[in-house]
């Protein structure tokens, strides 16, 4: 495979290992990996945690987003933020995210003084057009383009769209997201749809998913289609088992399990993930899953103490996802209470699945199966699946 080399990588640190051979980058990802988790598998596993990369691992981020300024010299600039700064490096073209992306991102900034839209200054609070974000659908290819900005007030919006989805017809809707708080957080609460449904439809695991501005789901859906079914077929669920879906967000891992188990419930603290999970629910006319918005280690711990009812589960097992930071203290606890007969964790740092891995050794459970993926290819991160069973 051709190893690429990108020009702003020394400045921007998003893909910081881009450029090195792609197998020596796994293996030494692999070792590290193991480093970290091999001396929690069975010894008949061999303690070795395999890795799998990407046949291709180049423009996998289906979603890109681009934040707008000004240079020294007054140019309008766009791209992402040198690492550890708010410090805008501007890029035409990165070498991990979707080609079409860039593209509509680059012919925005083109458009910008034409249109007279002036873009936002962090520091004087002015200017209308912060971000740009681009999702794309691997599945059906649409497009969806939201608009960042602090104001409502789009000059000449309707010429605006018209002109760009002349420059990229298979543009299938864009948004326009109000954020007008002075914060680092990408995206406000409003959304003003400004052509299309507002939404766009994915697909992963024979499930269909409807993403709006808000929707978080997986950038890379190459390698996450991998994980989930890595995920799923470590489960090894049946027509009896019940399933808990920690950190469910929109659904995503539910609705593919509820098509091998008795019933799921996802349980997310984020109230519109709720929403949209049960909209996907309906849409994939999948009955025997239900969504509750709140914490799931509280959620468990009431179902631990039901007592007699979970006598009567003959399978139990939960899928969680949790954020870099790994689970807390709380949560695990609930975990070992709701005593469920496999765990399948999926986790985007090694380090933080390390030391809940200790805690969970101590309480009763144990690794049986793992599997790494290079969902990031060229950054330091993996993501792991891991299986843990009840001793």
């Amino acid at each position: 495979m051709e190893n690429i080399k990108c020009k702003y990588s020394k400045k921007c640190g998003g893909c910081s290992h881009i450029g090195e051979d792609y197998s020596s980058y796994l293996s030494e990802k692999e070792k590290w990996v193991n480093d970290l988790l091999g001396e929690f598998m069975p010894e008949g596993y061999g303690k070795i945690i395999r890795i799998q990369g990407m046949k291709e691992p180049y423009h996998y981020r289906h979603k890109v987003n681009a934040a707008f300024g000004r240079n020294a010299k007054g140019e309008i600039i766009s791209g992402v933020y040198q690492e550890g700064t708010h410090k805008i490096v501007n890029i035409d073209e990165c070498m991990i995210e979707h080609s079409e992306a860039d593209s509509i991102i680059r012919d925005i900034r083109g458009m910008l003084r034409s249109f007279k839209i002036k873009v936002y200054d962090e520091d004087l609070g002015t200017g209308l057009l912060r971000h740009v974000m681009v999702r794309v659908s691997r599945s059906t290819g649409e497009i969806m383009v939201i608009l960042v900005v602090a104001s409502p007030v789009f000059p000449s919006k309707n010429n605006f769209v018209k002109a760009l989805r002349a420059k990229h017809p298979a543009i299938s809707t864009v948004v326009l997201n109000v954020n007008d708080k002075h914060t680092s957080m990408v995206l406000g609460r409003r959304d003003i749809v400004l052509y299309g449904k507002g939404r766009i439809k994915d697909r992963l695991c024979g499930v269909d998913f409807m993403l709006s501005p808000q929707s978080f789901f997986q950038v890379n859906p190459e390698m996450t289609e991998k994980i989930y079914r890595t995920a799923i077929d470590f489960a090894k669920l049946k027509k009896e088992t019940e399933v808990i879906d920690a950190y469910s967000g929109i659904g995503t891992i539910s609705l593919i399990a509820a098509q091998q188990s008795a019933d799921v419930t996802g349980v997310e603290l984020n109230g519109e993930a709720v929403s949209d999970a049960r909209k996907n629910a309906e849409m994939n006319r999948i009955k025997n899953v239900r969504f509750a918005e709140g914490d799931a280690g509280d959620f468990m711990v009431e179902l631990a103490e039901k007592g007699s009812d979970q006598a009567a589960v003959k399978d139990k097992v939960v899928f969680m996802d949790p954020p870099r930071s790994g689970s807390s203290t709380v949560f695990l606890e609930s975990l070992i209470k709701y005593s469920p007969d496999r765990v399948v964790y999926i986790s985007c740092n090694p380090e933080t699945l390390a030391r809940d891995l200790g805690f969970l050794s101590e309480h009763g459970y144990m690794a049986k199966r793992a599997m790494a993926f290079d969902q990031f290819p060229w950054t330091a991160g993996c993501e792991v699946v891991m299986l843990l069973q009840k001793k």
